[in-house]
């Protein structure tokens, strides 16, 4: 790992030695900055981003981290003795810093699967009443006379995009809980 403070990141952000410090830290398995100002730990954030086409997750737990966890693609912000702005301004919140690997391990993997199931079913739903209608035209000599009534593709509509996503946010996990956090490896090959 690499340990670095705020007055080292303050060289190190400027542009002749920011190409160095990211072929430093691609070579790490952790990195952490220590005594960084809000404006340090949010350049950082950025310039991961932008230079190593990296997602970033910011994690903090007070307002000195407000612009690093709206600069990265996922903000946690951990609710504690420093106040709730933190929690306020990210994606996730979580109590305790220990939370975090349930969070990422589990719910993000779930909310993954989720997800790409999701996509999958409004293409196939989509397709089907399309397809539906394309036929029906060369039944009816493409008049452009309607199959239905609006009142019932409008119940369509609101009954095939409304349930399944609660029936799968509720109901779907491809994978227990406990076997995720034994093997955290499943949620690389998941992606």
């Amino acid at each position: 790992g690499l340990v670095i403070d705020g007055r080292t990141l303050e060289h190190v952000l400027h542009d002749s030695l920011q190409n160095i410090f990211l072929e430093l830290t691609e070579k790490c398995r952790a990195v952490v900055c220590c005594q960084a100002t809000p404006l340090q730990k949010s350049v950082l954030v950025k310039l991961v981003r932008s230079k190593l086409k990296a997602m970033t997750l910011a994690v903090g737990d007070g307002a000195n981290d407000v612009s690093m966890i709206q600069v990265a693609d996922t903000g946690v912000g951990i609710s504690g003795q420093e106040g709730m702005q933190a929690v306020m301004a990210s994606d996730f919140a979580i109590s305790q810093f220990r939370h975090l690997r349930k969070l990422l391990l589990v719910h993000g993997h779930w909310c993954y699967t989720r997800l790409t199931n999701m996509v999958l079913y409004y293409f196939y739903k989509n397709v089907a009443y399309v397809n539906l209608l394309f036929w029906y035209q060369f039944f009816c000599g493409f008049s452009g006379t309607s199959m239905t009534d609006y009142w019932i593709l409008i119940l369509f509509n609101l009954l095939f995009t409304s349930v399944p996503p609660i029936i799968y946010g509720v109901l779907d996990k491809d994978v227990s809980a406990e076997i995720l956090m034994e093997l955290p490896q499943l949620y690389k090959m998941s992606q």
